[in-house]
């Protein structure tokens, strides 16, 4: 059956006891589609997924795969109850967008196959076994962290201080080890270059706002949004504070360029997604993983919001590409 994206879990788990899955026809994979948050930008990557497995011949519309989809809306216990729907269909495989819904789909099997999209590394997940080894189970398209240090280092070649030093505000959740994780390496960079970091914690996008402006009130020049569900989630809010504040976005994620931040060197959302979904087609295709393992994200891309741009009369290099 499909879920209805917008139930509460308690409703979610009545759904699920007094509902019938949707019958499978005979001999069509059934792929288990576990998205951890609604997002205009991480939507992409089920676009992107879905797209690769229609160009390799698995299209609901032809009726060659079935797709169950759920979001569980940023709640966790949802997003557990979703992932135990799926192992106890037997879905043919799982697909997990973002980083909670892998590591959840990896808590709850390891049989069927996890092929992850905008997740990082199994080192960053902490989804390593005593032995320092990942899931077996675990396929899709992985990112680790170096890219960052290309997104973050742009920042003090297009903005000068309004003070002795550049000061660099972000919001982080403490709950999400790749958020930390990037905290961590963002303030080991700006360490180098004599940067200082203002960074809150911030457990919800329901939290966002009063953070955001918290952090405004420290005389940044510059907010940084790193590589974070919340702030995926909250960014429209983030943007019109710093806007209101005259304070420059700049980002890791190139999705996030598109909807008001100013420049980024990032994973392109949409083929992250498209090369997660080419290695679960070749799954599809042999029900074998011979041959598959995960793989770093292959593209990224630099782009920049000319509106932002002009708005804070930053000069972009050439190497940029204007988002449309």
């Amino acid at each position: 059956m499909k879920f209805f994206k917008y139930l509460p879990a308690a409703l979610l788990l009545i759904s699920m006891v007094a509902c019938k899955p949707k019958p499978k026809a005979v001999d069509v994979p059934v792929v288990g589609f576990a998205d951890a948050f609604e997002d205009a930008t991480i939507s992409q990557a089920r676009t992107g997924f879905t797209d690769a497995l229609k160009k390799n011949g698995f299209s609901e519309e032809k009726k060659t795969v079935q797709i169950e989809y759920s979001n569980a809306q940023g709640n966790i216990p949802t997003l557990g109850l979703i992932v135990n729907h799926f192992v106890s269909e037997k879905v043919d495989l799982l697909a997990t967008c973002t980083t909670l819904a892998t590591v959840a789909a990896l808590q709850k099997t390891k049989d069927i196959p996890v092929f992850a999209m905008v997740s990082p590394v199994p080192e960053r997940m902490k989804v390593l076994d005593a032995n320092g080894k990942a899931p077996a189970n675990l396929f899709g398209a992985l990112e680790e962290l170096n890219y960052i240090d290309t997104s973050f280092n742009i920042i003090p070649k297009l903005l000068k201080p309004k003070g002795a030093k550049l000061v660099i505000g972000m919001i982080y959740n403490q709950s999400e080890p790749q958020s930390q994780d990037a905290l961590a390496r963002i303030k080991g960079l700006a360490e180098k270059q004599n940067i200082t970091i203002v960074a809150l914690p911030v457990n919800t996008s329901a939290d966002a706002q009063l953070v955001t402006q918290s952090l405004l009130s420290k005389n940044i020049d510059a907010f940084f949004a790193n590589p974070d569900n919340t702030v995926f989630a909250s960014f429209e809010t983030i943007l019109k504070a710093c806007n209101e504040k005259n304070v420059p976005i700049f980002t890791s994620e190139a999705g996030l360029v598109k909807r008001g931040a100013v420049a980024a060197f990032g994973a392109d959302i949409y083929q992250w997604g498209y090369q997660a979904g080419e290695q679960a087609a070749q799954y599809l295709k042999t029900h074998k993983t011979d041959g598959i393992k995960p793989e770093l994200v292959k593209i990224r891309t630099r782009v920049y919001n000319p509106v932002a741009a002009k708005k804070y009369n930053i000069a972009i290099p050439s190497n940029f590409q204007a988002v449309k």
